[in-house]
């Protein structure tokens, strides 16, 4: 189905990035960490980790492997993340962690971990024969502990559950060690024995994000090591034999940017997959952070693309006589051959197929349901939008629920891809009872979120700009009580002439956030306030968001607000 969330049209819009010859890091920029990737053809996917949010794993697809487009999400129904995937009452941060997706006799597979401090870890399998959708319904893995499974099939027919545990105990849930065993897809059940295979490469901590490959002949166990930050790196082992025993590269890490600079403009790479092309060459994708702010950035952590070749190395010495050792040679990955890590700027994989540039996203509401970019924090309440009430808006409804941990507040929105950016929403709200609140929202974490909003206090409608700060106390960006009130906002200002239209934006540049409305359709607009631009910084798992927004902030309503278009352009930093 044609949508209008309209990535402006590439024949007016859009230009080469940084040439013809080249193509630019992040290959898929926004909050998309944990990158996997399979082939089909000529057809590339990659789904990336989703944690709290829902719609969640999101897939994009390419014909490339530079210009990728979000395509569906794996779990696009409410009763895939309800029951044992709980994304519910799901913690931040917790939920869906190191998706894995490969295709195999005429289906594609994605398997993953659901994480909620409230019940154990739950592996599953969905499936689909259109990597766009519809997904199966979560097929759980009994009895399979850790985190981030990779599922290996073996071109003997086998199938392997490739997983985590903790090290010393291969049945204790934890990461640190990798474990295999095989699986019994007819039945969804784990078979035969299970085998411990490999603590890492070179710190043992954090061994996790583990892969099996097979080529020619030889399996290769791929692992993420040293955490999720300045640390991570890309480790490697082989063996003769599935189950082991695995011996490492003597080069390890792969990949990984612990030894640069904390200037360098990307790292904590890490957590990878390979991808072999039809004429045989490799790929690596990995996860990387941009340090566009205080060594971080809004967007988390995102997908960069690294060439790969294959080279021999010693693996080990043998002693073949009493006085005499040799060398035993094994082919072995080399990521980024020329410098060894991740680059900015790139050669092209296919030098008749140029990367486009477009941060541009513009949605007018006019289709019959939204385009897969659009998420929730968690899943959503019932009945929490529709497009169909007012044709051609999309009619968010106030519920009660307002930011809070764990909250299933009624906020929707896509993922920020740029730290400069300018994101503006024309609203139609008449709130008719106080405290009632509506507008669009850059936002983090429950906590951490900035917030652009008319409300309805007492008998008067206010312009609101609301601060979360989780990660520092700072006293510059205090809340005050609006005069004769309790409700608390960093700036704010009677609305006066207000007659329900509203234009709000959001603008990021030259460091700093800059906050304006228009209640003339845009022919004149207010500065409300503006802040530091470090407010979001992704120091976690994911990156940043930018939404609308809707609460009666705990009362019964029956009240809405109507949005005509949202639009998002991102500009890239230099």
């Amino acid at each position: 189905m044609k949508h209008t969330i309209t990535i402006i049209s590439a024949l007016l819009f859009c230009f080469f990035l940084q040439g013809q010859n080249t193509f630019t890091n992040p290959i898929i920029p926004g909050g998309y960490p944990d990158p996997s990737i399979c082939r089909v053809g000529d057809d590339f996917y990659i789904v990336n980790s989703s944690f709290e949010y829902f719609p969640g794993l999101p897939i994009h697809h390419s014909k490339d492997l530079v210009n990728w487009k979000l395509i569906g999400n794996g779990l696009h129904r409410p009763s895939q993340a309800s029951s044992d995937v709980n994304l519910v009452t799901v913690q931040e941060n917790g939920g869906i962690h190191a998706p894995t997706i490969r295709y195999n006799d005429g289906t594609f597979y994605i398997i993953t971990t659901n994480m909620h401090n409230e019940i154990p870890n739950t592996n599953f399998i969905i499936t689909a024969k259109d990597p766009a959708g519809p997904w199966s319904e979560p097929y759980v893995i009994e009895n399979a502990p850790g985190i981030d499974p990779d599922l290996f099939f073996d071109d003997n027919g086998r199938v392997y559950f490739v997983g985590t545990h903790q090290p010393g105990d291969m049945n204790k849930s934890g990461i640190g060690a990798i474990w295999v065993q095989e699986l019994d897809l007819d039945n969804w059940k784990l078979v035969g024995d299970r085998y411990s295979l490999w603590d890492g490469g070179c710190d043992k901590k954090h061994t996790e994000g583990p892969h099996i490959y097979k080529v020619n002949g030889i399996y290769y166990l791929l692992v993420a090591e040293g955490g999720t930050g300045h640390n991570h790196a890309v480790m490697m082992a082989y063996s003769k034999d599935v189950f082991g025993p695995y011996l490492p590269s003597l080069r390890n890490p792969v990949l990984t940017s612990r030894h640069l600079s904390k200037y360098n403009w990307v790292h904590s790479t890490g957590h990878a997959d390979l991808v072999e092309l039809e004429d045989g060459r490799w790929f690596m994708v990995a996860l990387g952070k941009r340090n566009d702010v205080d060594g971080h950035s809004n967007m988390g952590r995102e997908t960069h693309l690294i060439p790969i070749i294959w080279e021999e190395q010693i693996s080990h010495w043998e002693q073949v006589s009493e006085t005499k050792w040799e060398p035993r040679y094994v082919d072995f990955p080399v990521a980024a051959p020329l410098t060894g890590k991740v680059e900015r700027i790139n050669p092209l994989p296919f030098e008749d197929k140029n990367q486009f540039y477009n941060n541009d996203l513009i949605e007018n509401f006019d289709a019959n349901e939204l385009s897969p970019d659009w998420i929730y924090r968690r899943v959503p309440m019932p009945n929490s939008y529709s497009l169909s009430s007012n044709k051609g808006s999309l009619r968010l409804f106030l519920k009660p629920e307002s930011f809070s941990m764990k909250g299933r507040y009624n906020l929707i929105g896509f993922t920020q891809k740029e730290s400069d950016f300018e994101f503006e929403a024309k609203m139609n709200f008449n709130p008719k009872k106080h405290l009632e609140e509506a507008g669009i929202s850059v936002y983090q974490k429950d906590l951490n979120h900035i917030n652009l909003t008319v409300q309805r206090i007492d008998k008067q409608n206010y312009i609101k700009l609301t601060v979360s700060e989780k990660r520092d106390n700072n006293p510059n960006l205090s809340s005050v009580n609006i005069l004769g009130s309790d409700v608390k906002a960093y700036k704010s200002k009677v609305l006066e002439n207000y007659k329900g239209e509203i234009l709000l934006k959001i603008t990021s540049k030259n460091n700093k956030y800059l906050y304006h409305f228009s209640i003339d359709g845009g022919h004149s607009y207010e500065k409300l306030g503006e802040t530091p631009d470090n407010i979001l910084l992704g120091m976690m798992y994911t990156g940043a968001n930018v939404g609308i927004y809707a609460t009666s902030n705990g009362q019964k309503t029956n009240s809405y607000a109507d949005f005509d278009w949202v639009k998002y352009s991102g500009f890239e930093r230099n």
